[in-house]
């Protein structure tokens, strides 16, 4: 018996009880006496607790900046956004996208209603403005950026037109007076668009060469320029890349490579995703990914192919191949002579252009990496229509992710270290014959993780949302990626969180329809938004984050208690 009473029971039979509880009721028992209040708090107790609740792998170990086991669990059970407070209804059509502001003070949505909102993000978001974009053409509002200083929003659209059409256009907008400040063409309109600098930004425009060869040009544009001047960009060419097998360049995104040495969250590789088709990344300055020193195959002269070709043009032979694949291994041939290595990577290279590209058919399953050197990041170069003759030599990459599958989204952490790439992936066995008949993907959604500094795939690949179009009809979802948590959206109308570190799935965010969308507020990951084709916007705060807003404040004393309590 205890001074209180309490009959004492051994502590190996009070941990086996604990174990049968849940996390709630073992703090509740804790408070019964103090044997089970230092059992309540026993770390192998809580260890135990954390591993069969939140069914992470045993190897991996707790998170370096944890205290304890049980403030690990409180953290993933108290600091998640899963309670929805807010649904914003404001939009009248299906919401495709929402981005914050750096500050976190303001956040803009797209969407199928042709308009872009900008809202207040805090005490409630309400809403700034509406911007109307139907007056240009266009069809839809699909994505949205701010600027590094928050002055400027980038917004892109698609034109309105045939439904093969792939045109789109980016616009600039004022925060301070809301005018449109400049009109950007962008082919196709899914390259989106993003900003490089705080005044010059990113767009794409498609050129092709034949009935599955095509450029693809990257240019700079600056983002003070006439509202009619869409046509005359005051632009600078980055990069004209040569597109096989009706592939194209979409989804540009910039990485800032000075973020890499402070980065958020350090990830160790872990064992390999389940499944044998697996990532691979390809470093082409130095061969084909090994690491050696012998240059990649596009620069290796392909001397039985060159004869070939002689042969066929001269009729002595008559092609066996189908016109497709002819027309591939033609463009191949050509690029060799016309293809520019990669510059050399100096420590002056601080950033990386990122985007979806391929090799084998039209649907992205591949993801290009191209350093950005400083001489490149300024708007002095030819115009919109000048670049023929100019230079015409294809750019090569630096490195190319190979996802064995359909990227239908990607996102950044905030140290821009880590690529999180959405991947619905090929049957592993597949083989593409046609490039205009990819292979069918799965319903399960891969989300894959990239360390950008050392190119190389970290961790197994996180599953637990899905998609049901087919590669044909297979469209973007965007995902974002705060300090501790990666969420995503899907098709089966849940958006969700996963733990960065843990990489286990913690919440699962309802909507009535598709979820396209989420954003964390970049200055409180406590904060999620998600969009969704029910038209709505929906608010999700952590549940320690609800409980602070409904707590009553406490009165404040009147001043002359205070006063009286200084005389004392």
């Amino acid at each position: 018996m205890d001074p209180g009473g309490w009959a004492l029971l051994p502590d190996c039979l009070v941990y086996q009880i604990f174990l049968s509880l849940g996390p709630a009721d073992v703090l509740a028992a804790g408070l019964t006496c103090r044997q089970w209040l230092a059992v309540s708090r026993d770390e192998f107790l809580w260890r135990e607790l954390f591993y069969r609740c939140y069914q992470v792998a045993r190897d991996v170990p707790r998170h370096p900046a944890a205290a304890s086991w049980l403030e690990e669990f409180q953290r993933l059970w108290d600091r998640v956004p899963c309670v929805e407070v807010q649904t914003l209804t404001d939009h009248t059509d299906q919401v495709l996208h929402l981005s914050f502001a750096h500050s976190g003070a303001q956040f803009a949505s797209c969407s199928k209603d042709c308009t872009v909102k900008v809202w207040s993000s805090e005490p409630v978001a309400a809403l700034l403005h509406s911007a109307n974009m139907r007056p240009y053409n266009w069809s839809y509002t699909q994505f949205s950026q701010f600027n590094a200083d928050d002055s400027l929003l980038l917004v892109s659209g698609v034109f309105l037109g045939p439904h093969h059409s792939s045109s789109g256009e980016i616009a600039v907008i004022s925060l301070d007076t809301f005018v449109l400040l400049s009109r950007v063409r962008n082919k196709p309109y899914d390259v989106f668009g993003c900003w490089l600098t705080e005044t010059s930004l990113v767009s794409g425009n498609l050129h092709r060469i034949g009935d599955i060869t095509s450029c693809s040009v990257l240019w700079l544009n600056n983002a003070f320029q006439d509202v009619e001047s869409e046509n005359v960009n005051v632009v600078k060419r980055l990069f004209k890349i040569q597109n096989l097998n009706a592939s194209t360049i979409r989804t540009v995104m910039v990485a800032d490579c000075s973020r890499f040495d402070s980065p958020d969250l350090l990830l160790e590789p872990g064992p390999p995703a389940p499944s044998t088709s697996t990532c691979r990344v390809f470093d082409l300055g130095r061969g084909s990914g090994s690491g050696g020193d012998e240059p990649r195959a596009p620069f290796r002269a392909k001397e039985g192919l060159r004869r070939f070709l002689d042969d066929i043009l001269d009729g002595r032979v008559r092609p066996s191949l189908s016109e497709n694949t002819l027309e591939t291994r033609v463009a191949e041939l050509l690029a060799q002579g016309r293809t520019k290595p990669p510059e050399p990577t100096t420590s002056e290279a601080r950033k990386y252009l990122i985007f979806t590209t391929g090799c084998l058919t039209y649907s992205p399953h591949q993801i290009g990496i191209k350093q950005l050197l400083p001489h490149q990041m300024t708007t002095a170069g030819p115009v919109l229509g000048e670049e023929r003759g100019a230079d015409e030599f294809f750019d090569s990459l630096d490195h190319v992710i190979d996802v064995h599958g359909h990227v239908i989204g990607m996102g950044l952490s905030p140290d821009h270290r880590y690529l999180y790439v959405n991947s619905r992936s090929w049957p592993s066995d597949a083989v593409v014959a046609d490039p205009m008949l990819p292979p069918p993907i799965a319903e399960e959604i891969d989300l894959h993780v990239f360390d950008l500094k050392t190119m190389s795939e970290v961790r197994r690949a996180l599953r637990a949302h899905r998609a049901y179009t087919p590669n044909d009809e297979c469209f973007f979802i965007f995902l974002d990626v705060s300090r501790d948590f990666v969420a995503s959206g899907a098709e089966d109308r849940h958006g969700y969180i996963w733990d960065r570190h843990y990489g286990t799935c913690l919440a699962r965010l309802r909507h009535e329809d598709v979820v396209n969308s989420v954003a964390f507020s970049p200055c409180e990951q406590e904060l999620l938004l998600t969009a969704s084709d029910d038209s709505t916007i929906k608010v999700w705060r952590s549940p320690h984050t609800v409980r602070a807003l409904q707590a009553p404040r406490p009165r404040p004393r009147p001043f002359f208690f205070w006063l009286a309590g200084q005389r004392r």
